[in-house]
Parts: C-alpha cells; sequence; structure tokens
C-alpha cells in the first residue's frame, strides 16, 4: 500500500518547526538577558561584598541599612565603631575621630533589635581584631527587649553578608532589589546620582533645624502612648542582658568600651514609680553591673532628668533629638572618656572608666 503526507500536514509540521525555533531563540534570550543581568549585578556588586568584584569607591545605597553596613563593618578604614538604633545615629565620626584618637564608624540603624546590633558587631569584631573603640547604644531596644527582639531582625536582613562565606553572595544576590540597587549604585559611579548615606555611616536623617516647628513636635508627642500605670514592684532586668554580657565580653579586654544611654524627653522616661520607670531603672543597674565586670568600660547615662531633656524645643518627638544635642553628647563622651568630668545636669557615670 502507498502511503503519503498530506499536503495539509506539511504546514502542520512546518509550524511546529517554527514554533520550536521560536522558543529556543526566545529561550536562548532570555538566558542572555539573564546572564547580562547578573554580570552586571557581580560587577557592580551594590554592597561591596562580593570577592570577585573590581575595586571600585561604592557608597552604602540601600535605605535598608542592614544591605550597608555589613561593608563598614569590614573595611579597613575604619578601627573603631558604634552600634545602636536611630537614637545614635547622629554621632559624627568626622567629629569624634580626633578627640577618641580612633577612626569610627556609625553603624546604628533605625528600629535595630539587639538581635540584629549583636550580629553586626560581631560582624565588625571578626574583621578587627584590636579595635581602639566600641561604644554601644543602650535605649529601649535593649531595656525593653522582648523574646522577639532577642532572636529576629525587625526588617528584612541578608544573613550571607554576616556569616559564612561572601562567595554565597553570588547566589544570593540575584533578586529583584539587588538589581534595584546595582542600578543606584552605577548610576551614583559614573555621576548621575547624589550621595544620601554617609561613606562611614553617619546621615542626618532629622530636618534641618531652620524647619523646626514647635506645633508639629507637639503634635509628635501627643502621637506617642506613654504607658502611666504604677510599678507594684521592682522589675526584672530586661531579656536582652545576657546577650549584652556577651558581647561586651567578646569585645577585646584592651578595647575602650562605652555603653552610654541616649537622652529622651520626660514623656518617655516614666514617672516616678510607673512601671516604665520600673524597667528603666532596673535596666540601668543591669547594664551597670556589666560595666563593672567588664574592663576598660565606661558606662554613662544622658537618660536623666535634668534641662537637657526637659527641654521640649531639644526634641524632634520623644525620642529623636537635635543637632545640639548631639554635639553635647559628642563633647560629654569625649570627656568622660579622657576622664574629665561632665556636667551632672547633662549625664551621670554609671561606671567610670579607669586609666
Amino acid at each position: 500500500m502507498c502511503s503519503s503526507i498530506s499536503s495539509s500536514d506539511r504546514p502542520r509540521a512546518g509550524q511546529a518547526g517554527a514554533w520550536r525555533r521560536f522558543a529556543l531563540t526566545f529561550a536562548a534570550a532570555l538566558a542572555g538577558a539573564g546572564l547580562f543581568v547578573f554580570l552586571f549585578v557581580a560587577t557592580v556588586d551594590p554592597w561591596d561584598m562580593l570577592p570577585l568584584s573590581p575595586p571600585l569607591h561604592r557608597i552604602p545605597i540601600s535605605t535598608n541599612a542592614r544591605y550597608t553596613m555589613p561593608a563598614l563593618a569590614r573595611s579597613d578604614r575604619f578601627d573603631s565603631t558604634m552600634i545602636g538604633t536611630s537614637t545614635g545615629r547622629l554621632l559624627q565620626p568626622a567629629v569624634m575621630d580626633a578627640p577618641f584618637g580612633a577612626h569610627l564608624s556609625n553603624m546604628a540603624m533605625n528600629s535595630a533589635t539587639p538581635w540584629e546590633q549583636d550580629r553586626l558587631l560581631r560582624l565588625f569584631l571578626r574583621h578587627h581584631a584590636a579595635p581602639r573603640v566600641v561604644l554601644i547604644g543602650i535605649d529601649a531596644s535593649w531595656c525593653f527587649a522582648s523574646p522577639y527582639t532577642i532572636a529576629s531582625p525587625n526588617r528584612p536582613m541578608p544573613g550571607w553578608m554576616y556569616e559564612g562565606s561572601p562567595w554565597r553572595g553570588y547566589a544570593d544576590m540575584m533578586n529583584m532589589y539587588a538589581v534595584q540597587e546595582a542600578a543606584n549604585q552605577f548610576m551614583w559611579l559614573i555621576g548621575h546620582k547624589r550621595q544620601r548615606f554617609g561613606s562611614d555611616g553617619y546621615t542626618r536623617f532629622v530636618p534641618p533645624d531652620d524647619q523646626y516647628d514647635p506645633r508639629r513636635v507637639d503634635a509628635q508627642f501627643r502621637r506617642w502612648d506613654i504607658d502611666r500605670r504604677m510599678a507594684t514592684g521592682p522589675a526584672a532586668p530586661p531579656l536582652s542582658m545576657p546577650m549584652l554580657r556577651r558581647l561586651v565580653a567578646a569585645i577585646p579586654a584592651d578595647t575602650t568600651k562605652i555603653l552610654w544611654f541616649p537622652p529622651t524627653a520626660p514623656e518617655i522616661q516614666g514617672a516616678p514609680g510607673s512601671v516604665v520607670a520600673a524597667m528603666r531603672d532596673a535596666c540601668r543597674q543591669a547594664v551597670a553591673a556589666i560595666g563593672r565586670d567588664s574592663a576598660n568600660t565606661l558606662v554613662i547615662d544622658f537618660d536623666i532628668a535634668g534641662p537637657l531633656t526637659a527641654a521640649r524645643d531639644n526634641f524632634w518627638d520623644p525620642l529623636h533629638y537635635r543637632m545640639a544635642v548631639a554635639r553635647t553628647i559628642m563633647d560629654d563622651l569625649a570627656a568622660a572618656r579622657a576622664g574629665h568630668p561632665v556636667p551632672p545636669a547633662e549625664a551621670r557615670i554609671l561606671v567610670p572608666l579607669t586609666h
């Protein structure tokens, strides 16, 4: 029997071949585009963490500091550092370097949990065997810690940057956020983007003083929910204190360690006898005990009743102070570190630094 392919089958076979060629071409184009994007991200290396990226002068580029601080922690440009939350971000390394005889970075991050601060400082310590000075801001993040905040981050955090091999980044950096930040870093490298975050970690995140509006500040104060319940007994030390003790113990004995309490407005210091006041006092006592048990450690408290904290025009909100207050803090920290007295209306030294 003779068999043949009908003329109607030939176009169908030709169409199938055309579709296969189209699919292969499309897949090849997609793979090529993916390879280009991968090479772009790996070459630009927006967070300056990949082993094989070219030695370009990169800057902190991301609004989420959890991505930008690891490069500062690893950098040999610094021999000292400070960690904390937004209550420590206004301390300026450029101002503090000379009186401290150090090259500081400011690695404070907005809303950083104790767990995040612990991981960041430990990364710094792995790359700096003998730091000169380490400052740790002790604020509500430590004093009012919860089981969550001593075990988890507050915001997305790239674990590969903090532990393990940086080679992992070649796999973990292939995401849309890395592509976006590589584009931002590239735009800065070619001169088409303004630098927003300081190369030493410092960035003034509060408005300029000429924009200070007392009415807006009063409205900010009214928004805060202050706990005015009365305490029924002494408060227990915060859950974060064992973590803080281990972290301070990990810092070399010869390093100057400064544990400092940032100033806050009276509205959140807690009225005498309140639960808040009792918890803050328990935190002070626990931190002071850690300071006394650690060599070369200064514990200083700016969160005290006095003219510095009583004046509302020293604050943008109950938690965040103005630049003039930041300058006072820096001057007092330098004085206390040098063994000089500080004005008792501004700060109280809980554990002096022995010289």
